[in-house]
């Protein structure tokens, strides 16, 4: 066997992970980059092997960094299937979809504008280059082992990240190396939790939390907080939301505090039509969650939901006292940034991150105390509320990765750490190497390991 990282080395993002083994070349995900410049720029890249000689995908979860550079690798010329779970197909279908018509906007706005360094300016890919992926995506269920050739066999488990997600265990003969995927928390909200993994003598674990523990602090409370402080000030609180999972946890927790008649008389938005997909999504595979029929529609119920780009732009206008949630989770586009054309700079205004800000977007700027920031061609001072909810995170922190890899039956030969900044993933190996007394390696962007 022999591993080569391609992505999410010293980043969260562009997930990549090549394996070869017994005559096989499997990807394991096929994120983009986000965030910082020279980190997108790497989705332009020239691929070090051809797309159309990697024998499978396998797919751990519908989020961008790990699915959204599939629709580049099949327009390059990759044919063969790509393996992932029922839900998984149907969220990294509207994710793709949603990214290849931001690519195209993009490429149109920088034509027309003249800004960028190509002439014309082109997308990376289309909606209908992420259209030709669906044919290609293959179901498998947790636990059901899959035979990939050669004498290859994998299979899911629940990692508890977001529905449908999926640590992966490839096995070759007596030999087996296990993918974390992006780990969940011990207790989600609505999710079944992670499963334990087995024993396998290669691990490659995530740790975008490497470094910290999650703040105890009850979202409820926050969001509680958070709405009656907006409903006081006769402003907007405005939820930059990652569409999938954490859009359907906001909205869960909202429902669950009206229920208790804890919120006051305001409107709540849902301003994201892949949010809006996602959680339709939500409500077809009710096996995959732990609520009930009646809650989850009840819960849908909670919010008003936005569809069109000419009622988003009314509700922006309008300026009434609400609670609206629009895409983008990290800032980086979408109808967010029309509202905070209007609001970033009203000190009534409030604004709850709630979820991981990578290196190098808007949002890390707002938690690190940007006093303005530039988006649709200027600079916006940064005068709004600016509070962060970390304790909703769906990514496991240091000690719930600790724990995970304690229930291992026995010790892998050795562990990589991926899908980390690089001191997230230094600060939990040297947890690791004292605590566990394992041998731990950290790659770099591009490096391989031969593996006996």
């Amino acid at each position: 066997m022999r591993i080569t990282f391609l992505g999410a080395a010293g980043t969260v993002t562009g997930s990549k992970t090549l394996l070869e083994v017994n005559g096989l070349r499997i990807l394991i995900d096929a994120g983009l980059f986000q965030g910082l410049k020279e980190l997108r720029q790497l989705n332009w890249k020239k691929l070090p092997f051809d797309p159309a000689g990697i024998d499978s995908v396998i797919l751990t979860h519908a989020h961008l960094d790990h699915c959204g550079y599939l629709p580049r690798l099949v327009k390059e010329g990759f044919r063969c299937s790509i393996h992932c779970t029922p839900p998984t197909i149907d969220l990294a279908d509207i994710v793709m979809r949603d990214s290849g018509k931001i690519q195209e906007e993009d490429a149109r706005k920088a034509n027309e504008q003249g800004f960028g360094h190509h002439r014309p300016a082109l997308p990376l890919y289309t909606v209908k280059d992420a259209m030709a992926v669906l044919p290609l995506m293959k179901a498998h269920g947790y636990g059901q082992e899959a035979d990939l050739g050669h004498g290859v066999h994998f299979s899911f488990f629940n990692a508890g990240h977001i529905m449908g997600s999926a640590g992966v265990r490839v096995q070759y003969g007596r030999r087996s190396i296990v993918f974390s995927g992006d780990l969940g928390r011990e207790k989600p909200l609505f999710l079944y939790p992670r499963e334990n993994p087995e024993a396998a003598d290669y691990l490659v674990c995530e740790s975008t939390y490497g470094d910290r523990l999650h703040s105890k602090t009850s979202p409820y409370r926050v969001i509680k907080e958070a709405i009656w402080r907006a409903y006081r000030k006769k402003s907007v609180l405005l939820i930059p939301a990652f569409a999938i999972e954490r859009t359907q946890e906001v909205i869960y927790i909202i429902h669950r505090l009206r229920m208790k008649n804890a919120l006051p008389p305001i409107p709540v938005y849902l301003d994201s039509p892949m949010g809006i997909n996602a959680t339709e999504i939500m409500l077809k595979y009710p096996q995959w969650h732990r609520l009930s029929e009646a809650e989850a529609k009840a819960m849908v119920d909670a919010v008003r939901l936005v569809r069109d780009p000419r009622s988003s732009r009314s509700l922006v206008r309008r300026g009434e006292t609400a609670v609206v949630m629009a895409g983008s989770g990290m800032i980086e586009g979408g109808r967010i940034l029309d509202y905070l054309e209007r609001y970033l700079s009203d000190p009534d205004a409030g604004i709850l991150l709630v979820g991981f800000q990578a290196e190098g977007t808007r949002g890390r700027a707002l938690l690190e105390g940007a006093t303005e920031l530039k988006f649709h061609g200027r600079f916006h001072r940064v005068k709004a509320h600016i509070r962060h909810l970390d304790s909703l995170s769906a990514h496991a922190d240091q000690r719930e990765v600790l724990n995970w890899l304690q229930e291992m039956d026995s010790p892998p030969e050795r562990i990589f750490l991926n899908h980390g900044e690089r001191h997230q993933a230094d600060a939990l190996r040297v947890k690791i190497e004292s605590m566990l007394g394992w041998e731990v390696q950290i790659p770099r962007l591009g490096q391989h390991f031969e593996l006996s």
